[in-house]
C-alpha cells in the first residue's frame, strides 16, 4: 500500500469547518497520480489530510486528489502544487490498529485549479472540471490500437503479472480509458504520470503514453532475453551434470570403473616419479586434493589441471653430467667457427672451470657485436662441447614482466615464463640457454622484464627462482646462461654487472673469404639441393661478393648473394641445361647485376677538402667521408648531413683550431674573412653525431685551405680539444676493422688508445699501417700530400 503524505499521525477528530458548496477538498499527495477511472489506496498521516478526509467522508463530498511539486514538503502552500487533479470518491476509509490511516479512492474526473480557499484548516479550492474528449477519427483509431498491442505486450512480459490484466486491456474500447490505465500501471516518474494527466487532448495523451510505454518495453525485452538466456545456460550445466553423473553410473555397471578415481592414481604416480622438492610436492599433493574433490564439469577443473601437467613435466632432477672433454672442445669451436681466437680462448676456459668445479657459480657470458659474426652459433657450440640440450629465448621485444616471471594462475589463459618453458622444452635442468637479443627488451606498463632478468642471471638469487604461474621455487643454479647482444647501451647497468662481457668484432675481408669457403658455401649447396660436383665456384667470385656486394661486420648478407649464385647455377642443372656449372668472376655481373658498392675513396679524396673519417654503429663500423668547400662570404660556417649537436660542436671547434693555426699552416688570414665555409657529411639522410670526427674535419678543413690533397689509402678519428690535443674515442676495434674491410691502408688513431691494441684482429693489424696522433699537427704531416702548384 503507497505511502503518500505519512507525518505524526493524528489522533482526535479535526473540527468541521463549513467548506462552500463549490469549493473541492484536496488531499495533497507525494508520489501518487490518480487517473479517472482507476482505483488506488493512499495513505495520510498528516493532520490536515486526514481532517480533509474524515470531512469529506461526513459530507459525503469528492476530495481533489493533487501531486506536490516537493514531495519533500510536509506542509505544502498552493505554490507548492500542481494545478490539474482528479477529482475523487473516497470508498472507503480505515484506521488500522498502529494508528495509520488509509482511503481507498476512485478516480472520477479531470479538473484544474481555479484559486485555493484561504483561512481553511486543510488545503480547498474552486475547480473547473475538464471533460474528456469524445471526438474519434482514423488517427485516434489507429493510435489506440497500436497502444492498445503495446500495453499487452507489457503486461506479458511482466513476470508476476495477472493474466486478467491482459484481459483488462484486450477489452478496454475507451481511447481516453486505455491511455489512463497504461499510464496508472507504468512504472514511471510521477512528475511523468503529472504530465499525461495535464494533457487534454487525447491524441497528444496517446502519443506521450505510446513513447514512455516503448521505452519501457524495451527495458522489459531485454530483461527478458537475459532471464531466458541466463535460465538455459543453467540447464544446459544441469543437463551436462546429469548426463556426466549417468555415464558414471554405466560405467560402474559395466565394471570399467571411475575414471576420475583412475585419473588422480595416474597423477599421484606421476608426481611420485618427478622427483620434486619438498615444498613444490607439498604444493602438487594439495592442489590434487583439490581437483579429485572437483566435479568434472567445473571451470576451474581445468586449470587445475594444467597446473599438474606443468609440474609433472618439468625437469626438477638433475640428470647425470659427462665430463667436459676440453680438446674435443675445443676441435668443436675450429669445427664450428673460423678466427674469433680470443673469443674461443675466453670459452675453452670457461669450460675448464665448469669441468673443475662443476658445482661452482660459473659467470654468466654475453657475446656482444654486430649482426651475423656468430653469437648465436657460439652458444650452440657450447652446447655441443658440454653435451647439454640446447634452448633459445628471444627476448627483443619483450616489454611485459610477466613473459620472464609468468602469470599469476588467477587470470584467464594464465602460462610459465619464457625462462621455465625454456626449461620444460630443454628437457633438463642443465641446459644451455641462449637469452638472445637482451639488448633489445623493452619497458611497458606491465612492468620492467630486465629487472625480472636480475633474478635470474644472478647466480646467488637463481637458486630459488619463483615462477609467478609455478608459485614453488624452481633451482636454475645448474643452468648455463648465455646472452647475445648487438649493443651495451641499452642495457641497463645492474644487468650489465651480472655478465661477463665478451665483444665480438666484425670480420675482415680474408677472414669472410674463408668463412664462405668452409661454411657458406657447403651449406647455401646443401640449402639449394646441389652436390659439390655440380657447382664450382672460382675463389675470386667469393672475394668479388664480400668487396663489390656486401658492406657488413658479419656474413649474413654474403651467405644470402651465395645463395642467389647458387640458385642460378641450380635452374641450369634442374632443366637439364648443364650437369656441371663452373661460376667464374665474368658471370658474376649477368647474375647479380652491377656491384653496388665500390672503392670511392680514391675519387673521393682526389680534391683537397675531403677527408676520410670512420664511425661506429650498432651493426659495426663504416666509413664516412667529409667534404669541405668554401664559398665567397663573410667567414660563416655552413654545416649540413643531419648532424647531431655534438659533431656541430666539433666542426666549430675544427674551424676554430684551423683559425688559430693559420699561420702555421700558411693560411692567409683574408682567406677566412673573405669566404664562408661549408661542411658536409655525406649520406644525408642518416642521423650522425658524437665527437670522433674532430681530426677527420680539421684534416679536411686544412687540405682545404691549404690546397693539399689527403692521402686516398688513409683514415683517420679522434676527438681534438681547442689546444690540438687528440682525444681517444669508443669504437675502435669496430672502426679499425671496417678500414680493412674498405681497403684502406693506413689509419690514423689518438696515441691514448693504444690500449685497444690488442682487441684488434690479427688479420687487420697485419693488414694497416697505424699512426698514432697525439695532436693534430701530426694528422697534418700524416695525412696531406705536398700542395697543387698553380697551374
Amino acid at each position: 500500500m503507497p505511502v503518500n503524505d505519512q507525518a505524526a499521525p493524528a489522533n482526535k477528530p479535526a473540527p468541521v469547518v463549513p467548506i462552500p458548496s463549490d469549493a473541492l477538498i484536496i488531499v495533497p499527495v507525494r508520489s501518487i497520480v490518480l487517473f479517472p477511472g482507476m482505483v488506488a489506496p493512499i495513505s495520510i498521516g498528516r493532520p490536515k489530510s486526514i481532517a480533509a478526509a474524515q470531512q469529506a467522508l461526513r459530507e459525503q463530498r469528492p476530495i481533489g486528489i493533487l501531486l506536490q511539486r516537493n514531495p519533500e514538503a510536509d506542509d505544502p502552500a498552493p505554490d507548492d502544487l500542481f494545478r490539474v487533479l482528479t477529482v475523487a470518491n473516497i470508498i472507503r476509509y480505515i484506521t488500522a490498529q498502529d494508528d495509520t490511516h488509509h482511503i481507498i479512492c476512485q478516480g472520477v474526473q479531470r479538473a484544474r485549479v481555479l484559486d485555493f480557499l484561504p483561512g481553511t484548516p486543510f488545503p480547498a479550492a474552486r475547480v473547473v472540471q475538464i471533460p474528456e474528449p469524445t471526438t474519434t477519427s482514423p488517427e485516434i483509431e489507429a493510435r489506440f490500437l497500436n497502444l492498445q498491442r503495446q500495453a499487452v505486450e507489457a503486461v506479458q512480459l511482466l513476470p508476476q503479472a495477472p493474466p486478467e490484466l491482459v484481459a483488462v486491456f484486450q477489452s478496454t474500447t475507451s481511447p481516453n480509458t486505455l491511455a489512463d490505465l497504461a499510464t496508472s500501471y507504468m512504472d514511471i516518474k510521477p512528475q511523468e504520470k503529472q504530465e499525461i494527466l495535464e494533457t487534454v487532448d487525447l491524441a497528444q495523451r496517446m502519443e506521450k503514453v505510446s513513447r514512455l510505454l516503448a521505452e519501457r518495453l524495451e527495458v522489459l525485452r531485454l530483461t527478458n532475453e537475459i532471464g531466458q538466456k541466463t535460465k538455459a545456460a543453467f540447464d544446459e550445466r544441469q543437463r551436462e551434470a546429469i548426463l556426466r553423473e549417468q555415464m558414471a553410473t554405466i560405467q560402474r555397471q559395466l565394471g570399467e570403473g571411475d575414471g576420475k578415481a583412475q585419473e588422480v592414481a595416474e597423477l599421484t604416480e606421476a608426481i611420485t616419479k618427478a622427483q620434486m622438492p619438498p615444498e613444490a610436492e607439498s604444493q602438487a599433493r594439495k592442489e590434487l586434493r583439490r581437483y579429485e574433490r572437483m566435479p568434472e564439469a567445473a571451470g576451474e577443473a581445468g586449470m587445475v589441471r594444467s597446473y599438474l601437467d606443468w609440474l609433472i613435466d618439468l625437469p626438477w632432477a638433475l640428470p647425470g653430467e659427462k665430463p667436459i672433454d676440453i680438446p674435443e672442445a675445443r676441435r668443436i669451436l675450429d669445427e664450428d667457427h673460423f678466427g674469433l681466437e680470443k673469443i674461443k680462448s675466453r670459452i675453452i676456459e670457461y669450460l675448464a672451470v665448469r669441468k673443475l668445479a662443476p658445482q661452482g657459480k660459473a659467470p654468466i657470458l654475453c657475446f656482444v657485436g654486430p649482426p651475423g659474426v656468430g653469437k648465436t652459433s657460439l652458444g650452440q657450440s657450447i652446447a655441443r662441447a658440454m653435451s647439454r640440450p640446447f634452448v633459445r629465448v628471444s627476448l627483443g621485444g619483450v616489454h611485459d614482466e610477466a613473459e620472464i616471471r609468468g602469470h599469476r594462475r588467477t587470470y584467464i589463459g594464465a602460462l610459465l615464463g619464457n625462462i621455465i618453458q625454456g626449461i620444460k622444452k630443454a628437457g633438463a635442468r642443465n641446459c644451455v640457454m641462449m637469452l638472445d637479443e637482451i639488448d633489445k627488451m623493452g619497458r611497458g606498463i606491465q612492468g620492467d622484464p630486465s629487472a625480472a632478468m636480475l633474478e635470474v642471471l644472478d647466480p646467488e638469487q637463481n637458486g630459488t627462482f619463483r615462477d609467478n604461474y609455478l608459485a614453488v621455487p624452481f633451482d636454475l643454479s645448474r643452468v648455463v646462461f648465455i646472452a647475445t647482444a648487438n649493443m651495451l647501451d641499452t642495457i641497463p647497468g645492474p644487468l650489465q654487472d651480472r655478465m661477463e662481457i665478451i665483444s665480438l668484432p666484425g670480420y675482415t675481408e680474408d677472414e669472410k673469404l674463408e668463412i664462405a669457403r668452409r661454411y657458406l658455401v657447403r651449406r647455401q649447396l646443401e640449402a639449394n639441393g646441389l652436390k659439390v660436383e655440380q657447382v664450382e665456384i672460382d675463389p675470386d667470385v667469393l672475394r668479388l661478393i664480400i668487396k663489390g656486394y656486401t658492406r657488413e661486420a658479419g656474413v649474413r648478407s654474403l651467405e644470402r648473394e651465395i645463395s642467389r649464385v647458387l640458385r642460378h647455377a641450380a635452374v641450369q642443372i634442374a632443366d637439364g641445361s648443364s650437369t656441371h656449372v663452373d661460376i667464374t668472376a665474368k658471370d658474376l655481373t649477368g647474375i647479380l647485376g652491377q656491384p653496388r658498392f665500390e672503392g670511392e675513396i680514391a675519387l673521393r679524396t682526389s680534391v683537397p677538402g675531403v677527408a676520410t673519417g670512420l664511425a661506429w654503429t650498432p651493426v659495426g663500423g663504416d666509413i664516412l667521408f667529409i667534404e669541405a668547400s668554401r664559398i665567397p662570404g663573410k667567414g660563416a660556417l655552413i654545416l649540413t648531413g643531419q648532424l647531431g649537436d655534438v659533431m656541430r660542436e666539433s666542426a666549430q671547434a675544427a674551424l676554430t683550431l684551423v683559425k688559430s693555426r693559420a699561420a702555421q699552416l700558411g693560411i692567409e688570414p683574408s682567406m677566412l674573412e673573405r669566404n664562408d665555409i661549408h661542411i658536409h657529411v655525406p649520406a644525408g639522410a642518416t642521423p650522425k653525431d658524437g665527437p670522433s670526427a674532430g681530426v677527420a674535419m680539421f684534416t679536411a678543413l686544412a687540405s682545404l685551405l691549404t690546397n693539399r690533397t689527403v692521402r686516398n689509402d688513409t683514415a683517420m678519428t679522434g676527438e681534438i680539444s681547442l689546444r690540438g690535443l687528440v682525444l681517444p674515442v669508443g669504437g675502435i676495434k669496430e672502426k679499425v676493422v671496417a678500414a680493412a674491410a674498405a681497403g684502406l691502408c693506413r689509419v690514423m688513431l689518438p696515441a691514448r688508445n693504444r690500449r685497444d691494441y690488442d682487441d684488434i684482429p690479427q688479420g687487420a693489424r697485419e693488414t694497416l699501417e697505424f699512426i698514432w696522433l697525439e695532436h693534430v699537427d701530426d694528422a697534418v704531416a700524416g695525412a696531406l700530400d705536398e700542395a697543387k702548384q698553380p697551374g
